[in-house]
C-alpha cells in the first residue's frame, strides 16, 4: 500500500517546473521530472476540459469539490466511470484540494483487504485527532473481489472515508450493488478533437508544461490529435516525446522555440495505440458494432470493424464465431450459402491462423455484408420454443409415434401413417403436429433472397399437407 502525498495542499505553490526533455531547466521541488501528462493534470474543476456535463456549477461533482472537509454532508463518496485517458485520476486530485482533506491512492491491482482496512484505520484517527476526512482513490475498481469491495462498505456508509472509485467498466456489472448505491456515479465522455486539441496549446505555454519554449504546428497538432484516440495522457505523451525529438534535431538559436512537427510527433508514435479491452466495454461496444454492420448491409462499416479487432489483438476464433453466428440469425434462408462460406472462413482460421487467417475472415465478412437478410428461421424457432414453455407441446400424434418396439402397434402407434414417398409429389396429406397446435404457422418466409421463391413453395407445401 502506498499513500500518496496530496498534490494539491493548502501549503506553498510548489516551485514551476520547466519543460521535461533532455536538457531542459530542473527545479529544487525536482517536479519537472514528472511526466508532462502529470505536470500539466488540472488543479481546479476549471482547468478540466471535456466533462462540462459533470463539472457545471452546482452539480454534485461541483459540490463535493466544494465542500470542506468537516463538511459529511457533503462528501459523497463516487464512482468514476469512463474510457482511458479522460481524466478519472484528475477529478479524484481535484476532489482531494478540499481543505482539510487527506489524500490516499490505492490500485486495486496490488492493493488487498488488509490494506483497505489500514486506510480505514488511518482515516479513523485523521478525523478523530485532526478534523481531516480522508480521501481514498481507488483506481480500477472492477479489479476488486466482492469481498475486497465489501470491506469499504462500512466506511463509505458511515462516510469515514470518501471513496473515489475509478473503473473502465460499466459499474453496474463490475461493482457490488451496496456500494453501488451509497455512492454517486458519474460518466466521463471521450474527449473530442476539440478539447485534445486545446490541451495541447495548454500544454505548449503553460510554464507547468512546455513553457513557450517550443511552437506546435498544425500539421503536427492534427497528427498528435488524430493518433491520440480521445486519450488526454496519450496526447500529451505523445508531445513531449516529440518535443525531446525536436530538441534534439533543433539547429534553432538557444532563444527561439523550436518547432514541433508532424514528421517528430510521427517518430515519437510510430504506431497508433487502439484503445480496446478484450476483457471490457470496448470489447463489447466494437463486437455489436461489427455484427450490427452486417446486419445492416453495410460492408464498410463491418470490415472497418473487423479491421479494428484484428489490430487489437482480439481472437481470431472468436471473430469467426460471431461471424458463423450472424450468418445463421440475420441471412438465414435468404442466402443458404452464407452458412457455409461462414463455417468454412472459420475452419480456415482455424487451420492457418494469423495473420492469413484474416482474408478468409475478410471474404466472409463481405459476403455476409452483402447477402439479402432474414430472421426468418431462427425467429420461427423462438416462437415455436415459447410455446413448448407455456405448455403448448400436446402429445405426438398417433400416426407419428415409433411402432417398432414390441406391443407399440397394439398401442395403436404408427396406425394411419402415410409414408411421403409413396405420396404424389412426396408429400402426404396429414396432420402432423399435436392435435392442441393444429393449424399452427411458425415460418414466415420474408420476400429477400431466396426466401421470396421458398414462399410459394411454402404455401404449396400447406395445401398438400392440409387440403
Amino acid at each position: 500500500m502506498s499513500h500518496e502525498p496530496n498534490l494539491f495542499s493548502d501549503g506553498p505553490d510548489q516551485e514551476t517546473p520547466g519543460p521535461g526533455f533532455a536538457g531542459s531547466s530542473r527545479t529544487s521541488s525536482g517536479r519537472a521530472l514528472d511526466p508532462l501528462a502529470v505536470r500539466m493534470r488540472p488543479r481546479t474543476l476549471d482547468e478540466v476540459v471535456g466533462q462540462e456535463h459533470l463539472t457545471f456549477p452546482g452539480s454534485p461533482l461541483n459540490q463535493l469539490v466544494e465542500a470542506s472537509g468537516g463538511d459529511r454532508a457533503g462528501a459523497s463518496s463516487v464512482i468514476l466511470w469512463g474510457p482511458p485517458g479522460v481524466g478519472k485520476t484528475t477529478l479524484a486530485h481535484v476532489i482531494s484540494h478540499a481543505p482539510g482533506r487527506t489524500f490516499v491512492e490505492l490500485s486495486a491491482i496490488t492493493a488487498g483487504v488488509k490494506d483497505v482496512r489500514q486506510v480505514i484505520e488511518s482515516a479513523r484517527r485523521e478525523r478523530e485527532m485532526y478534523g481531516r476526512t480522508t480521501v481514498l482513490f481507488l483506481d480500477e475498481i472492477h479489479r476488486f473481489s466482492k469481498a475486497q469491495q465489501d470491506a469499504l462498505l462500512p466506511a463509505v456508509e458511515n462516510r469515514l472515508v470518501v471513496l473515489v472509485a475509478a473503473t473502465t467498466e460499466n459499474p453496474s456489472f463490475s461493482v457490488i450493488s451496496p456500494l453501488l448505491s451509497r455512492s454517486l456515479m458519474l460518466t466521463l465522455r471521450p474527449l473530442d478533437d476539440e478539447a485534445v486539441g486545446n490541451l495541447l496549446d495548454r500544454a505548449v505555454e503553460s510554464d507547468r508544461g512546455l513553457a513557450g519554449q517550443f511552437t506546435l504546428t498544425e500539421e503536427a497538432r492534427n497528427f498528435i490529435v488524430r493518433i491520440a484516440g480521445a486519450d488526454a495522457r496519450r496526447s500529451l505523451t505523445v508531445l513531449e516525446a516529440a518535443a525531446g525529438i525536436a530538441a534534439a534535431q533543433s539547429e534553432e538559436a538557444d532563444d527561439e522555440p523550436i518547432a514541433i512537427t508532424e514528421s517528430a510527433c510521427a517518430e515519437a508514435s510510430s504506431e497508433t495505440v487502439l484503445r480496446y479491452d478484450k476483457n471490457g466495454d470496448q470489447h463489447y461496444d466494437v463486437v455489436s458494432a461489427f455484427i450490427k454492420s452486417i446486419r445492416g448491409s453495410d460492408v464498410d462499416a463491418a470490415l472497418h470493424y473487423l479491421a479494428r479487432m484484428i489490430v487489437a489483438g482480439e481472437d481470431p476464433r472468436f471473430i469467426a464465431r460471431r461471424v458463423v453466428i450472424s450468418a445463421a440469425e440475420d441471412i438465414g434462408m435468404a442466402d443458404p450459402q452464407a452458412l457455409p462460406i461462414a463455417v468454412a472462413a472459420s475452419t480456415a482460421v482455424a487451420n492457418i491462423g494469423m495473420p492469413e487467417g484474416r482474408i478468409p475472415l475478410a471474404e466472409a465478412v463481405t459476403y455476409l455484408a452483402l447477402a439479402p437478410k432474414s430472421n426468418a428461421s431462427y425467429r420461427a424457432l423462438d416462437a415455436a420454443i415459447a410455446d413448448v414453455k407455456n405448455g403448448l407441446a400436446g402429445e405426438v400424434p398417433m400416426h407419428l409415434r415409433d411402432a417398432h418396439y414390441p406391443g407399440a402397434k397394439e398401442l395403436g402407434h404408427g396406425e394411419g401413417y402415410k409414408y411421403s414417398h409413396d405420396c404424389p409429389h412426396g408429400v402426404a396429406d396429414q396432420e402432423y403436429l399435436p392435435e392442441s397446435l393444429r393449424g399452427k404457422r411458425y415460418y414466415s418466409p420474408t420476400g429477400n433472397g431466396m426466401e421470396r421463391s421458398m414462399a410459394e413453395r411454402l404455401e404449396n407445401l400447406r395445401r398438400l399437407l392440409r387440403p
